[in-house]
């Protein structure tokens, strides 16, 4: 059975940090397409990063030079460090897996079918 523990989720002020992570349990990170995603109060899920099986990765405009996705091969989980943090990034945040490579076209319309349970973010002006 495959499960994706999310965590690391908080109230900070604007221009504060955070950093989430994902644990996956029950398969290997290093073999598959990872994201995170994010959905706010009446607005719809959005892609935020993604990484792929070979380090490639890639971002929301929003979040450009401000968000990191990475992952720990040995610990099996998912990173997002994020900086800056603007009121704009409120949201719930998801991490997904397909355990596949990423969709080569797009990596956002990779068909993730493993979810987390989400993890709020809520940054105050």
């Amino acid at each position: 059975q495959v499960q994706l523990v999310t965590s690391g989720g908080g109230s900070v002020q604007a221009g504060g940090s955070l950093r989430l992570s994902c644990w996956a349990y029950g398969h290997s990170i290093s073999r598959s397409c990872m994201g995170w995603f994010r959905q706010a109060p009446g607005k719809e899920r959005e892609g935020v990063a993604v990484i792929d099986s070979d380090g490639s990765t890639s971002y929301a405009d929003s979040v450009k030079g401000r968000f990191t996705i990475s992952q720990d091969n040995a610990k099996n989980t998912l990173y997002l460090q994020m900086n800056s943090l603007e009121p704009d990034d409120t949201a719930m945040y998801y991490c997904a897996a397909v355990f596949s490579r990423c969709d080569r076209s797009d990596y956002f319309t990779s068909r993730f079918n493993y979810w987390g349970q989400g993890t709020q973010v809520t940054v105050s002006s």
